[in-house]
């Protein structure tokens, strides 16, 4: 591919010697040879000559000097510049390694980010399926990555569900507490910030007790409290260890908490008053209309931290820990103007630590029900969207292993296959099938290769063989892999890796279909593009997190 673009690159210069174009390689459809481009149409209109023209001097030119790589370019249409390789150069392109954008950088990831007390929904699901997506691609462009998470463990839902605690289990709070069954935790949790939220909502008086229960810090001074807040914090996070291990994330080597970052941000944001922040009615605030955003408070009245505040104390907390190139924080759409407040204020503190802070924003998920929120208790929560999954899998037919593979597959493709800014309506029966654009269908498709490759008993080779127009058209299709991955990465754009991968299935399903492989005189060559087509929904595979069976 460099070899390509660095051969068109130079016969274009000639032309033109001033850098004034980029040349950029299309995949045209297979007839029209391996690869295509238009440049001959940009740099006519500076010339002021006709494209066609310039189209064909730049392919003459390129069956002179690319006669190790190139086997024809052909002119086409107004100015199209099709090239066709030879074989070995398409080979070649098969076996290269994928280019390493990021070697040599430290990023920084948020990858789960639920609060303690609060129970796992589906919205939390996507936000770890993503990040950790992104991550597994940073991973895969050569950064060192750190996964990292971040819960709020203090602040008024923490109080809510101490409340409601406190409430239900009145006399011998602790041993009521230890005779709740480990399975039995995350449904408590659930309970009672749902009754807390409730009360805090229609009741005055049991608001004004939650309210007297918030506070900045973990440790309270009734010790009662402090072990019942203890207790429940470490059931949370063992929920959400079990949780994110269930969709496939890797897990987390450090937790941020709220507290912590409190502390940090307090000193930042005082430290600053007058120079990026103001006092107003007690409260310190960031004047955002002053760079046409929006003015936000980050240290209340009372003395409280906001999530403003916060946030920028674990900016702080993280480049003191790792030092990062880069950090990036994955956040739903809804909260894209306020980072864009928060990274404002981080850049008047510290440029280097404004800009090396990434908010990446996704869209919504979705039931037919409409958005969900874990603010009223009410969310549809992750249990259920397991629980749903796994049902569906079973009324597919599924068996053993395959069920908790297929789980994975279905919600972790689902969530990923679309553009991340483009809401996702779940469908659980869609999600689920062997047929369509799902991971159930991508992780069939491996285990049927992987079927294939088990029946033949030839040595797999495609070094001395004429490819066939559908052999070689497949092949040729195989070699976009790395290009799809580096755009992929290049993004930070999931959505490449599904797409491709569900036309792959579809073309060598349309392969299969017209050109036998197990006892076929070609066999070799044809278990060889079966063996690389394979490898390659391994590796795509393994980037989206879906676990690619050997059988199903």
């Amino acid at each position: 591919m460099e070899q390509i673009q660095r051969s068109i690159d130079a016969v274009v210069r000639a032309l033109i010697p001033e850098d004034v174009t980029t040349v950029e390689l299309s995949r045209p459809r297979p007839e029209f040879g391996d690869f295509s481009t238009n440049v001959a149409l940009t740099i006519a209109k500076l010339l002021k000559k006709n494209p066609r023209e310039i189209a064909q001097r730049i392919a003459d030119e390129l069956q002179k000097s690319g006669s190790e790589w190139l086997e024809s370019a052909e002119v086409a249409g107004p100015g199209f510049i099709n090239l066709r390789l030879t074989q070995p150069a398409l080979l070649q392109l098969l076996d290269a390694e994928p280019s390493k954008r990021h070697a040599g950088k430290k990023i920084v990831i948020e990858t789960n980010n639920p609060n303690p007390f609060k129970d796992i929904h589906i919205g939390h699901a996507m936000n770890a399926i993503v990040s950790d997506t992104i991550a597994n691609l940073l991973e895969a462009g050569g950064a060192e990555v750190h996964r990292v998470s971040y819960h709020g463990d203090v602040g008024l839902h923490v109080a809510k569900s101490m409340w409601a605690i406190r409430e239900e289990l009145e006399e011998k709070p602790l041993e009521k507490l230890e005779a709740i069954a480990v399975a039995d935790r995350p449904v408590k949790l659930r309970e009672w910030y749902a009754t807390g939220a409730t009360a805090y909502k229609d009741e005055a008086f049991a608001k004004q007790e939650i309210e007297d229960l918030v506070q900045d810090s973990p440790h309270y001074d009734d010790p009662t409290l402090q072990k019942i807040y203890d207790t429940c914090k470490q059931w949370s996070f063992d929920y959400f260890d079990e949780v994110f291990a269930k969709l496939g994330s890797k897990p987390v080597e450090k937790r941020y908490l709220e507290s912590d970052s409190s502390i940090e941000g307090r000193k930042v944001v005082e430290a600053h008053i007058g120079d990026v922040f103001e006092k107003s009615d007690g409260a310190i605030v960031f004047p955002g209309e002053k760079y046409d955003l929006h003015t936000r408070v980050f240290i209340a009245g009372r003395g409280t931290t906001l999530y403003e505040a916060r946030d920028l104390g674990l900016m702080e907390l993280k480049d003191q820990d790792y030092h990062p190139d880069a950090s990036y924080i994955v956040t739903a759409e809804e909260q894209k103007e306020y980072f864009r407040v928060v990274l404002k204020a981080a850049s008047m503190i510290s440029p280097q630590l404004g800009s090396r802070t990434i908010n990446i924003s996704t869209g919504m998920v979705k039931l037919t029900t409409g958005k969900m929120s874990s603010r009223t208790g009410d969310a549809i929560n992750i249990s259920w969207l397991f629980d749903t999954l796994r049902q569906a899998v079973l009324d597919r037919g599924a068996k053993d292993d395959a069920v908790e593979q297929s789980v994975l597959g279905a919600v972790r493709y689902w969530l990923l296959k679309n553009r991340l800014t483009s809401d996702s309506i779940f469908d659980v029966e869609q999600s689920v099938a062997l047929e369509g654009n799902t991971g159930p269908y991508l992780q069939y498709a491996h285990a049927r290769a992987r079927s294939i490759l088990r029946k033949s008993k030839v040595s797999a080779s495609l070094d001395d063989a004429e490819l066939t127009a559908d052999e070689r058209a497949l092949v040729s299709r195989l070699t976009e892999y790395n290009e799809v991955l580096h755009r992929a990465i290049g993004e930070l754009m999931p959505h490449h890796i599904t797409t491709y991968l569900f036309e792959l299935c579809k073309d060598f399903n349309s392969f299969y279909e017209h050109n036998r492989v197990i006892g076929d005189p070609r066999e070799n060559v044809r278990i060889m593009i079966v063996k690389k087509y394979a490898e390659v929904l391994h590796a795509g595979l393994q980037i989206l997190g879906i676990h690619a069976p050997e059988k199903m």
